[in-house]
């Protein structure tokens, strides 16, 4: 029986999916892959697609079986014992400090193109998208995704009006493009484009929401991806035929940049608003997967009773008010560092490939028969991704390995203190 209450369907689950996928990717991580790899990029996305897609159908039938809003690590927790299910779940939540703030800088980013902020003021946008996010956040489930669905589909109409305005496809730019002697170049650009499919581990945390798990789930979940990565490719191609990324600054800039080549400038803000609203979804996704993981931990007694209370609406108000200020001070201290969008995502990266990996190493255990061997070809997708990323994946992996030395030392220290009592 679900502890939450049950309000979505497929359409807003599609929804929800493809705007977290979208969202924070869709106008910035094409051009920094078409800069990466060029012409490339769009067999890399084809690849990438590929990879993913197994992915995608594992998760589905794990959340098919075991829908819970503690997600994956939930899932792995299954598999492989609580002090995984601890281990992941503080991996999971160690994203805030690198991945929220690239997606904040990504979403003001769309506001920076078309006036001149200063620092003060793109951090004064963060914090008043978190405190929308807070908002919303207190509503239903079924709030966020009625929103997101009508986001969703303002980000495929906005691609289809590039297409449309600029008479695509081209002769001078290919579809699939002859890549004889550049396969090198293709971990670059899979390295910065993972970003785009990160959110389906998020997406794990509502299962417990859909009014049929069973069923909308999965499909919510594949039709998703698909669309996603439909659009994703769709996006490169216009990049590359108007040669519209190169350098950081043209690569944060590229749609609205696109948009006003094509259209005039008074299409920049359209741009700019769609653009911004995409990444508020895909943050809204996050934080709400953020905050039904702790409020699920604190429901089992595995962290602060308080954590665990809902609001009028049923919603984890307590849980949810506590990542929205943990983002807040994560963006101030990325702000006052100064970092990068690139290394910030490049980082992410990391956290989400190991999940994706133990993710997938659970669905070998938990399931049966062509599901299993789908979650062992994507152990070994992920494992491939995980190696790809290089020396990028060295956050993730030295923060694993600290977080599993910190469990290692409280066990006995815990164990000594019940005994004591």
């Amino acid at each position: 029986m679900s502890r939450l209450n049950q309000e979505l369907g497929l359409l807003q689950g599609i929804g929800l999916l493809s705007t977290s996928l979208l969202g924070t990717g869709i106008f910035v991580v094409p051009a920094l892959a078409a800069t990466a790899a060029g012409a490339v990029s769009l067999w890399a996305w084809l690849i990438l697609i590929g990879l993913v897609l197994p992915v995608a159908f594992t998760f589905a039938q794990l959340g098919r079986h075991f829908p819970h809003a503690g997600g994956a690590p939930h899932l792995i927790g299954r598999a492989f014992g609580a002090r995984m299910e601890r281990l992941i779940a503080f991996l999971f939540l160690a994203v805030l400090p690198v991945g929220l703030p690239a997606a904040l800088n990504i979403a003001t980013g769309f506001w920076h193109a078309l006036f001149d902020l200063n620092g003060a003021a793109i951090l004064a946008i963060q914090l008043a998208t978190l405190a929308a996010i807070l908002l919303l956040g207190q509503r239903p489930a079924r709030a966020s995704g009625l929103v997101q669905g009508l986001i969703a589909v303002a980000i495929v109409a906005s691609i289809a009006l590039i297409w449309w305005a600029g008479d695509l496809p081209r002769a001078s730019q290919p579809l699939l493009p002859d890549i004889s002697g550049s396969w090198h170049l293709l971990p670059a650009a899979l390295g910065v484009m993972f970003w785009c499919f990160v959110g389906i581990e998020a997406f794990t945390h509502l299962g417990e929401e859909f009014k049929r798990p069973q069923r909308d789930f999965p499909l919510a979940l594949v039709l998703g991806v698909l669309l996603a990565g439909l659009v994703y490719w769709a996006c490169s191609v216009a990049l590359l035929t108007f040669a519209s990324y190169g350098d950081a600054q043209r690569d944060a800039t590229a749609i609205p940049q696109l948009f006003g080549l094509l259209l005039g400038e008074r299409a920049r803000w359209l741009v700019a608003v769609v653009g911004y609203l995409a990444c508020f979804a895909s943050m809204n996704v996050y934080i709400q997967g953020f905050a039904r993981l702790i409020w699920s931990l604190a429901d089992e007694g595995k962290l602060p009773a308080p954590l665990a209370r809902r609001n009028r609406h049923g919603v984890p108000a307590r849980a949810l008010l506590l990542v929205v200020l943990s983002c807040a001070l994560c963006a101030g201290a990325a702000s006052l560092l100064d970092l990068s969008v690139d290394h910030l995502i490049r980082y992410a990266n990391g956290n989400f490939v190991v999940i994706y990996l133990l993710s997938m190493a659970a669905g070998w255990v938990l399931l049966r028969g062509v599901w299993r061997w789908l979650a062992a070809l994507s152990t070994l997708l992920c494992g491939l991704v995980l190696l790809a990323l290089g020396r990028d994946a060295g956050y993730a992996l030295g923060l694993l390995a600290l977080l599993a030395l910190l469990d290692w030392w409280r066990a006995p220290t815990a164990r000594q203190a019940v005994e004591r009592s």
